[in-house]
């Protein structure tokens, strides 16, 4: 069990988390022909969609109500009415999720009320899907927001209905924050390995891979889940939840539908895959797939082929709770020393780590305990690249956001693949880094050279 620790300074020095808007507009953003619409200032959305298209390297569907400060005073019901209104008007959505931030949850916004204003006046548009969720930026972080979209998804778009289980070979996928667009695609390979079909909530394997369209551009989003699917949910065989963080709406989904649900920290690690792939064989009532069995072959060579690498390396990381739990795990299975575990907010299962505390706060915290553990490895955003700097560390770079490297969208280190390559990857890391051990010199030594260092 990890002790939490809350620094009790008065501000975050260097912040590690990311907002909980950013995190209601990812989740939003893997659902099919959808458009985020963020209640606050347009100077929030524009950070908001700079962050994303940094890390995604592609034009990123949102919007903002731009309050202003007249607005925060008066009331902003009339703008939230006017930008549904023209939303669905000029782009003809199925999905607008509406997003408060810390401006609109200050000034006292009621979005259930400003939605229902909507729906009176404008009856024309009630086959757009308009879905709140309450996301203030002063308290929480991406992964909360995103678990909070899910659940507002969960609740407008899943009827509540007895379970019917008309697909017997399909089921449900509530994907945590932590996952990444090739983490989900990875996933979906995995599923259909064992005849199955799946319905992932949200899809951002879908939406944001990084893919062109044979218009070239669209205002919404190309690609992630479709409603129609999401209403269907109640229909499937087994609901599959990656990710302690979804829990409450995986919670929902059984209490709406009666679908049962089986539930996994991560999915990255021996551990976490074979429960995984006995869990799909189970479900598919059949043997577990020779891919698969070859795949946890190779992860089992890499494991021997890193183990002198990874053992007894010091790392020290710092990301959302799921990330954070997930990457400990893999680093104390591989015989690392995790020397520091910085949380960009609390969650319950941050208890459940297998090191001695476990810090919510920032990066300077990380710096703190990377310096005091003398860390071989920092594991972070690309916030930490100066961090590594000055403490001369490996970087792995991990969470979000990722602005200094190509491709990080499409890193995947779920499954049993996705664990070997980020075992390479952090044994080459770490090769990469390898310092000499410094020679002893005596406090008494009075700068004599030795005798290989004398010269005539």
């Amino acid at each position: 069990m990890a002790e939490i620790l809350t620094p009790t300074k008065a501000l975050a020095v260097n912040p590690l988390k990311a907002s909980q808007p950013i995190g209601a507009s990812l989740a939003f953003l893997g659902l099919a022909n959808s458009m985020p619409l963020e209640h606050g200032a347009r100077g929030c959305t524009s950070f908001n969609k700079l962050f994303f298209m940094r890390h995604f390297h592609d034009p990123i569907a949102l919007q903002t109500t731009a309050m202003d400060h007249v607005i925060a005073v008066m009331g902003a019901d009339g703008n939230v009415v006017e930008a549904l209104a023209t939303i669905c008007a000029r782009n003809r959505p199925s999905v607008i999720g509406l997003i408060t931030t810390g401006l609109s949850e200050m000034q006292g916004a009621d979005i259930q009320r400003t939605v229902a204003m909507f729906r009176t006046q404008f009856p024309a548009y009630d086959d757009v899907a308009v879905i709140p969720v309450a996301t203030t930026d002063t308290i929480g972080c991406l992964e909360s927001g995103f678990a909070r979209a899910v659940e507002a998804i969960i609740t407008t778009l899943v009827p509540a209905t007895q379970s019917i289980v008309r697909h017997k070979r399909r089921v449900n996928v509530l994907a945590s924050a932590m996952l990444t667009p090739g983490d989900v695609e990875a996933i979906k390979t995995f599923i259909a390995a064992f005849g199955l079909t799946a319905i992932v909530l949200p899809d951002i394997a879908d939406s944001l891979d990084g893919h062109l369209i044979e218009e070239g551009f669209s205002t919404l989003t190309y690609g992630g889940t479709p409603p129609a699917s999401i209403a269907e949910m109640g229909q499937s065989a087994a609901t599959l939840v990656i990710g302690p963080s979804v829990n409450k709406a995986a919670d929902l989904l059984h209490a709406r539908t009666g679908v049962p649900d089986f539930r996994f920290d991560s999915l990255i690690g021996l551990d976490g895959c074979d429960a995984f792939a006995e869990v799909l064989a189970e479900i598919a009532g059949c043997a577990i797939p020779p891919i698969i069995e070859r795949q946890r072959s190779q992860l089992q060579d890499a494991m021997v082929d890193c183990q002198f690498q990874l053992g007894g390396a010091r790392v020290a990381i710092a990301a959302d709770a799921d990330l954070l739990c997930a990457l400990t795990g893999f680093f104390a299975d591989m015989g690392a020393d995790v020397v520091g575990a910085v949380a960009a907010g609390r969650a319950a299962h941050l208890g459940d780590l297998s090191i001695p505390s476990v810090v919510v706060g920032d990066l300077e915290d990380l710096e703190f305990l990377a310096r005091e553990g003398r860390a071989d490895m920092i594991v972070t955003n690309s916030h930490g690249v100066e961090i590594a700097r000055r403490q001369q560390t490996a970087l792995l770079r991990a969470g979000f956001p990722i602005y200094d490297s190509f491709g990080a969208h499409t890193v995947t280190r779920a499954g049993y693949a996705g664990t070997r390559q980020l075992l390479f990857e952090t044994a080459n890391l770490l090769a990469g880094h390898y310092q000499e051990i410094r020679p002893y010199r005596s406090l008494y030594w009075q700068g004599t050279p030795r005798e290989d260092e004398v010269t005539c």
